[in-house]
Order: C-alpha cells, then structure tokens, then sequence
C-alpha cells in the first residue's frame, strides 16, 4: 500500500476541538445571558413551573420518612411534658386536699368560737363577674370602665378584684356601666394589715405606677416579701384580700418614717375581667347615731 493513501486524520477520540478556556467562557456567556434573560422577559418561567410541578409528588414523598421521625420526636416528648404535668398536678392536689381539710377543720373550729362567744357570723362577700369595656381617657389617672352598673346591683365603693388580689372599687355609678379607679391610681388610698406582722397602715397609690406604704416608722418591722393584705376595717373590702407584697424599704426617709414601695398583687395593665364584690358595710349593723346616744345618757329629752 503507497504512503499517500494512509489516512493522516487523528482518531475521533484524539481529535482537538475549543480549548478549555474558550468552552469556559462560551458557558460562561450563555448562563449568564439566560439568567439575565430570565430575570428580564422570564423566558424559563413555564419550565420551571412544569419542573416544579413534575418533581412536587417526588418531594413530598421524599418528606414522608422525614416527617414521621418529627412527629415521633414531637410525640414523645409531648408524652414526657404530660407525664411530668401530671405528676405536678398530683402532688398540686394532694397538698391542696390537705389545705382544704385543714381550711375545713379551722372554719369549724371558727363556727364553735363564734358561737361560744356569742359572736354574730363571719362575713362573707356577694360578688359578680364583669368585664372591662375601655380604659379612661384621662391619662393621668388609672381608671377603668366596666360593663356592669345600678341595674345589675353594683354599689357605689364596691371593692374590685381578680385571680390575684384587689384590683380598686367603683368611683362612678351609671344605669349599666361603672367607672373603676384602680389603686395604682394617684388618688386612690386601702387601708391594709401586714400578714406577718398584724401591723395596720394605709396604701397609697400614684407611686411610679406602684403602691406605697406611707406613715409607717422608721424602726417599724417590716421586711421585703411581706405580704399586704386587707384589714377590713373601712367597711369596704373584706379582710384578707391580697393587695402587694413589700419590695422595698427606705429607712433614710425624712421625717422619721420609713418609704415602702409594694408591689401589687393584681397586673394594673393587663385588666380584662374582674369580680366586683358587694361593700361589707351592707352587712354590718347600721351605725348608732351619736345623738340619740348623748340623748339616751343625758336621761332622755326633757
């Protein structure tokens, strides 16, 4: 075979085509101009809807396993939270049998007190639920209204409580709504008792939206965490009610007395329903009158 008839071409395996940088750029250049190209007239917009489409069964599917495992994690995990809860709740209930059993032993050990020294029956309060309409416009004072007035049997000075404690009393009476001045109020005054100490005092409010204890000695035996309650000596609200916890004492206080900043038992800022409780003064005996009094020692009229 002559030389010249030889085929000189290299095998298509061997054959050179665009260098590598030249290819590089090409591609470069196309996504490029397709991304841009995109962006501008969404030229892939229907393709990649009927990819997304496509590959939405695929998905899902693939989430399956995923999703069992989470919600297994989320089973058992909310299995030990309610195992937990339960046994608080027990040992809640247990200790709350004991306290009432106890509560129950001391009101009858009260009854027989009571009877024994001739002592009229303890007072107990009337109440009725309510709901917060809106609050006062006024915003210097701390008022709120109600959605229960005259008719519904609220009275003028009713005490004002929720799930907390003593909330404030009714300012302002209307047919159907009535007006609540809360103690954070600045004109707004209870008289309280130190629970541990028995110690009598006033509250005051209008303190940076806080209750203080005003008028108490410098020396006086008061302590933070003491509680405040009711003392039920104004007529008004029944004793026992809780109104703050002590938070901070100043000794340093001019004048001799001691500067107390309470905290209050009930949220001020967070009133949406609230018990209103009937005055105690309406079941005490009326007051005697101080003339008939001087009129029944000076051996009668004359």
């Amino acid at each position: 075979m002559a030389l010249g008839t030889l085929d000189r071409t290299p095998p298509p395996f061997f054959r050179q085509g665009p260098s590598a940088l030249t290819k590089l750029l090409l591609f470069a250049a196309l996504a490029l101009f397709l991304m841009v190209a995109d962006a501008r007239f969404a030229l892939v917009q229907q393709a990649r809807a009927v990819l997304a489409t496509l590959l939405l069964p695929v998905e899902r599917t693939l989430a399956v396993p995923v999703g069992l495992v989470e919600e297994g994690y989320v089973y058992v995990q909310g299995l030990k939270v309610a195992r937990a809860a339960e046994e608080a709740a027990l040992k809640r209930l247990a200790t709350q049998s004991l306290q009432a059993a106890r509560v129950q032993q001391l009101e009858s050990e009260n009854a027989k007190l009571r009877a024994l020294l001739e002592l009229r029956p303890s007072i107990t309060a009337r109440s009725q639920a309510a709901e917060v309409l809106w609050e006062a416009s006024d915003p210097y004072t701390r008022k709120v209204i109600i959605d229960r007035g005259a008719k519904q049997g609220v009275a003028l000075g009713a005490p004002v409580v929720d799930e907390h404690g003593v909330l404030g009393q009714v300012t302002r009476l209307y047919p159907l709504s009535a007006e609540v001045t809360l103690l954070s109020d600045k004109d707004a005054a209870i008289p309280v008792l130190n629970g541990r100490t028995q110690q009598r005092g006033a509250a005051f409010g209008g303190v940076n939206n806080a209750l203080e204890l005003r008028f108490m000695a410098a020396n006086a035996d008061v302590q933070p965490g003491d509680p405040i309650l009711t003392s039920g000596l104004d007529g008004v609200y029944p004793p026992g009610l809780a109104v703050a916890t002590v938070e901070r004492i100043d000794r340093q206080a001019e004048g001799g007395f001691a500067r107390v900043s309470l905290k209050t038992a009930a949220k001020m800022d967070d009133v949406h329903h609230l018990l209103v409780l009937e005055p105690i003064s309406r079941q005490l005996p009326p007051r005697p009158d101080p003339k008939q009094d001087a009129l029944a020692a000076s051996g009668g009229p004359r």
